[in-house]
């Protein structure tokens, strides 16, 4: 059981600007390769963008054809999955042979979600989920995913899962993802409040797993011209400020938080540590009361539509 090298990347998205934030993203890989990562995990709504501050023109009853046209830029600076976008992102897990975490913004017909995409390091696309829950005004640009996508994949740091910014406050959320077997936990988000590391710190500890959390470090001056999101036109204001850090299984900081600035951070992850944790608490096992309290999780798929052969009627057939 030896250590693994991870990386948790803390950047910012180059907004409205997909290809430049492929670009930044092959690069960011490349360093944390060169470092010795065998993952990497990058932030929340790394690759289409989070729009801080942008309203989209929404109030209660009402919409503005301004508000109409930021949603159109979004929605064009989110990607496919899988498509020309995430083959880029596989190309740059290939080309440095690691497993790679990638907060993204995925456009699936007319409606968007918040994703997380997982690569193998042969580049395959192993495995996405969407965020279950937007919070506050990212309902108005993001849909709601379902429980048909909450996939743990085997990594060489141990099996990891990813729960998206806020759905971490969702207790229910990380039993789910404990009972999957998860031991290393990517916390990706654009939470930059000091109560951040407390609240992973908790969810090591509950967990008893690694926390990997990546935050975004965002400027306006990763904004294009005209960008109305209430934080002025000084190009080294702070829009996200980072915080990304990792937790150990017992709740100690291992790397982090680095806050007002773009980072790399470095963390070797020893195996060992998990049955250490757990000997004393396991949510899921010795320490749960399945007689007293139980779990239901729906994976099943949740279309709109479901297209299938009609029923025979009583006289079809005949």
């Amino acid at each position: 059981m030896s250590a693994t090298r991870v990386a948790v990347v803390q950047a910012g998205t180059t907004l409205f600007d997909t290809p430049a934030t492929l670009e930044k993203l092959r690069g960011l890989v490349a360093e944390a390769a060169a470092r010795g990562a065998e993952l990497v995990v990058l932030p929340e709504a790394f690759v289409g963008g989070y729009p801080k501050g942008l309203g989209f023109g929404a109030r209660m009853g009402s919409r503005t054809p301004e508000g109409r046209e930021e949603f159109r830029r979004y929605y064009e600076a989110a990607v496919e999955v899988p498509g020309p976008a995430t083959a880029t992102i596989g190309a740059a897990a290939r080309e440095h042979g690691v497993h790679l975490v990638v907060g993204a913004v995925e456009r699936a017909g007319s409606t968007l979600y918040c994703a997380a995409l997982f690569f193998g390091p042969d580049g395959a696309l192993i495995a996405a989920r969407r965020k279950l829950m937007p919070t506050a005004t990212e309902r108005l640009v993001w849909g709601q995913g379902d429980g048909s996508t909450l996939p743990v994949v085997n990594t060489p740091a141990g099996k990891a899962g990813a729960v998206i910014c806020w759905e971490n406050y969702m207790p229910l959320l990380r039993t789910a993802m404990y009972a999957k077997g998860v031991e290393v936990y990517c916390a990706i988000t654009v939470d930059d409040r000091d109560t951040w590391l407390p609240t992973v710190r908790h969810v090591a500890l509950e967990g008893r797993c690694f926390v990997l959390s990546a935050c975004q470090f965002l400027t306006r001056r990763d904004c294009p011209p005209g960008y109305d999101g209430g934080h002025g036109d000084d190009p080294a204001a702070v829009l996200i400020r980072g915080g990304s850090c990792v937790i150990s299984p017992l709740g100690q900081v291992l790397a982090g938080p680095v806050f007002g600035e773009e980072a790399v951070l470095i963390a070797d992850l020893d195996p060992a540590e998990i049955p250490r944790a757990r000997f004393d608490f396991d949510p899921v096992g010795h320490y749960a009361r399945p007689d007293v309290f139980r779990l239901s999780v729906n994976e099943a798929p949740q279309p709109a539509v479901e297209f299938g052969k009609p029923e025979r009627g009583p006289s079809e057939g005949r």
